[in-house]
């Protein structure tokens, strides 16, 4: 897992986490009561949970900060004092020396531990860069109220968000397609039929009853009809564009941590809680 300074996770630290107070500035005591020097930074997990103290040597290897595991770390807020369990002077120079240029590693923590350890002839379990917990060393990274005042206790909680993201588009639009129509309209044209008949009249019409003259006799008017053919738009159909929300659910399981208070008593002291 990543390790970061405290100030990259914690810009506020000193109110957020310590009440106001800066870690920083606590001297580091063996627990002989001899300096050992100055907390020069805090380092943190990816999750915010404490793992070391950067500690300056400078009382006892000049110019050396090694790594103090929080386990091995008992604060006392009122002298601005950190103890450091179990760290002696020849420990101080077996560990590996840090620079805040580099990049802690599992080997280089790894080299940490070992200087740490008490292990009392048991053999530790196998474990390698891919599964070693910090769990599974509470005496090196665990922490409690009695050692770790105003440090806090963390659980994991899973925090679901959604992502929207486009998944593509639909374009509607419309096209001209042309095709050849036929009508057929009846039409109607009038003509003009004339007949010619020769009388079977054999009596003489009497004289002075006949006007004969020029001119109009009769007038008829002839029609015919024309079709007209004109184009004309209509509506053929409508079309509706909607969008409709499908609701779905997403179901994730995981694994949370969290952190319990375990609270040590020596004598019948009265402790209420808060």
């Amino acid at each position: 897992m990543a390790l970061y300074k405290i100030a990259d996770l914690y810009p506020n630290y000193k109110e957020d986490i310590f009440a106001g107070d800066d870690i920083k500035d606590f001297s580091v005591y063996s627990e002989a009561d001899e300096k050992v020097g100055s907390i020069h930074d805090v380092i943190v997990d990816g999750t915010g949970r404490f793992r070391y103290f950067i500690i300056d040597t400078g009382f006892w290897v000049f110019g050396k900060k090694v790594l103090l595991p929080i386990g091995r770390a008992t604060i006392d807020y009122n002298e601005k004092r950190v103890y450091a369990v179990g760290l002696r002077k020849d420990a101080a120079d077996r560990l590996p020396e840090y620079n805040d240029d580099m990049v802690i590693d599992f080997d280089y923590e790894e080299r940490v531990r070992a200087a740490y350890r008490n292990t009392g002839g048991s053999v530790l379990p196998a474990y390698d860069s891919t599964n070693y917990s910090y769990d599974s060393e509470p005496e090196l990274y665990q922490t409690d109220e009695k050692n770790h005042q105003n440090l806090k206790l963390y659980e994991e909680r899973l925090v679901a968000s959604k992502d929207r993201f486009r998944t593509g588009a639909v374009t509607i639009g419309k096209k001209v397609e042309t095709e050849t129509a036929e009508v057929v309209v009846p039409i109607e044209k009038e003509r003009v039929i004339i007949e010619r008949t020769a009388s079977s009249e054999t009596q003489a019409v009497a004289p002075g009853t006949v006007d004969f003259k020029e001119g109009e006799v009769a007038r008829v008017e002839v029609y015919e009809e024309s079709a007209n053919i004109e184009k004309q738009a209509f509506v053929r159909e409508e079309v509706s564009v909607r969008k409709e929300v499908e609701k779905d659910s997403v179901e994730a399981k995981e694994k949370l941590r969290r952190e319990e208070l375990e609270v040590d008593v020596d004598g019948n002291p009265t402790i209420q809680h808060k």
